[in-house]
């Protein structure tokens, strides 16, 4: 496939998606949200891909979206921009958290508006150390999106959330990591390298277990104590049937590296 808004290869397991505007800082237009579309629809079914690295060139990873593409002259037409998030936005988020597959991301740089809730949306989140998250939509009059009202309140409280939506201020990828905004921050140089270790090692574990337990997190949100534990019991009967299980108590006990197929 060829693109011109991103970058997409497959190798040993790892798909590696790489955001490809540096001149825009990565922000989104119609055709990057098309192209994304269609490499996560890839990544979805074809079973040799057991991991997702998100990653983006230049010095920034994602602005959000780009506001060049919108028109709001005094005599232009009122934007629906409910439509845009209908049509791109969310089913971009809910692609990225229904995959049952490894997400991870790595900040390479200023995470801006839907950049930030976009890569807070994947399941394992490096970022550089000179790496900011902003929730810039307050700058200019709008309601964070991309899961952003839902992701924040969970990941640093209610408090936190709240300040960074209403203040729009920039946090420090050190400050995300204390706050549990993001798993770890990495030094500049050694993003890239740990990025693509984490996603290698995800790429050889149990994938079809990997999937199940991020179905279970996420379900964790809305559910109570009691449909969550039906829903444990439900889901480790799944994991108890596959042949990753199998394999991976036969090499406990045979004292030996398991060799998981991620089924």
């Amino acid at each position: 496939m060829n693109f011109e808004t991103i970058e997409f290869a497959i190798d040993d397991g790892v798909a590696r998606l790489t955001l490809n505007r540096p001149d825009k800082l990565n922000s989104f237009n119609a055709q990057m949200h098309q192209e994304v579309r269609e490499v996560i629809k890839t990544v979805h079914k074809d079973d040799g891909i057991r991991c997702l690295l998100l990653g983006a060139n230049g010095r920034g990873f994602c602005a959000g979206q780009d506001l060049s593409e919108r028109n709001v002259a005094p005599d232009a037409e009122v934007p629906d921009l409910g439509e845009s998030l209908e049509q791109k936005y969310n089913p971009l988020i809910r692609s990225l958290t229904s995959l049952e597959k490894p997400v991870v991301c790595a900040v390479n740089g200023v995470a801006a508006g839907a950049g930030a809730n976009i890569a807070l949306a994947c399941d394992i989140v490096l970022a550089a150390e000179s790496a900011r998250f902003i929730q810039s939509f307050c700058n200019i009059g709008l309601v964070p999106d991309s899961g952003g009202t839902w992701i924040l309140p969970r990941l640093v409280g209610h408090a936190r959330a709240m300040g960074l939506a209403l203040l729009g201020e920039r946090l420090s990828a050190r400050q995300a990591e204390e706050w549990g905004l993001i798993w770890k921050c990495i030094a500049d140089d050694d993003l890239a390298a740990e990025a693509e270790r984490l996603a290698k090692h995800l790429a050889t574990r149990p994938t079809h277990g990997l999937g199940l337990i991020k179905r279970a997190m996420l379900a964790s949100n809305t559910n109570t104590l009691d449909q969550q534990l039906d829903l444990e019991r439900d889901l480790q009967r799944l994991a108890g049937r596959s042949e990753d299980y199998r394999e991976g108590v036969a090499a406990f006990i045979q004292k030996r590296d398991p060799e998981f197929r991620g089924c």
